[in-house]
């Protein structure tokens, strides 16, 4: 799958899919508390270009596994996801208005149904994960949950934001920022491609082969991410543009400027391609997002 086109069409019809699955997993209920679904349903079903879902079931194809259950470890993914840009939106944290070109959700209803709405993503993405319906195989479904538990949690994505709050007040070098980043956005990629490998029961290099280029694209695609927020516009890239430098936050362009980080990026993704040679042809579909993420306009 080398066609730009031919990439972006199989992104789309793997995002329509996931939508799908979601749509049916978070279904609206009686009563008042629907109100705090209706938030989840705005924040989850608003777009995206579901990048981390794509890498689950792409990964997952890599070992046959069941389309229907790798849609549902791939909506677990974009649950814990869309729950976090809830969270980082919040006034507390970045106080964002506008995510995926539309109003965030604290704006669209309130900051105390926005931390609701956040907390049951969270913890419906677990439910998920530990039916029968993601695998027949109770330890499959263990290793799922736990593996998203850790690059969730204050080893992962939770850590990483915090580090991200400390920057603020403090000037990180570019092994700190590398680690805040890696934390932050790395390892909600990085397990992506792993629930692809846990639900095939991969062999230990097939999943190392995919850490490797899941570390590798996380790091692109954080670099092209503070890219986007120096050089994109607001109207495409669908949130605010130029908050880093105006907070005066350290980031991959602020220290190693434009030129070099749009080479650093192109290095990593070439450097992510190659670990994917033990898989063929198969893995194609993991080369073009390579490519796809250090070359988006969004």
């Amino acid at each position: 799958m080398t066609d730009k086109a031919e990439f972006k069409a199989a992104l789309t019809a793997n995002a329509e899919a996931v939508d799908r699955v979601l749509d049916e997993l978070l279904a609206e209920t009686d009563g008042h508390e629907n109100r705090v679904m209706e938030a989840m349903r705005y924040s989850a079903l608003g777009g995206g270009k579901r990048v981390r879902p794509f890498l689950v079931t792409q990964s997952a194809a890599l070992f046959e596994v069941d389309e229907e259950r790798a849609l549902r470890a791939a909506a677990a993914v974009e649950m814990v996801h869309c729950y976090s840009l809830i969270h980082d939106d919040l006034p507390a944290m970045d106080n964002d208005d506008l995510r995926r070109g539309q109003p965030t959700c604290h704006i669209a209803f309130d900051d105390a149904t926005a931390i609701l709405a956040g907390d049951a993503l969270l913890t419906k993405a677990f439910e998920v994960l530990a039916e029968d319906a993601t695998h027949q195989d109770a330890k499959v479904r263990a290793d799922l949950v736990l593996a998203l538990a850790k690059a969730s949690g204050h080893q992962g994505m939770v850590g990483g934001q915090m580090l991200d709050i400390y920057a603020e007040d403090h000037e990180l070098d570019m092994p700190e920022i590398t680690r805040l980043q890696r934390m932050k956005t790395g390892e909600l990629i990085a397990v992506s491609c792993e629930l692809g490998a846990v639900l095939g029961k991969a062999s230990e290099n097939a999943r190392h082969r995919l850490h490797n280029y899941a570390h590798d694209i996380g790091l692109a695609f954080q670099i092209a991410d503070d890219l986007l927020d120096v050089e994109g516009d607001a109207a495409e890239v669908g949130k605010q543009t130029g908050k880093d430098a105006a907070a005066g936050k350290a980031t991959f362009v602020s220290l190693l400027g434009i030129e070099q980080a749009h080479t650093q990026a192109q290095l990593l993704s070439n450097q992510a391609q190659e670990h994917l040679e033990i898989f063929g042809e198969k893995a194609d579909s993991l080369r073009a997002l390579a490519h796809f993420i250090v070359n988006r306009r969004s």
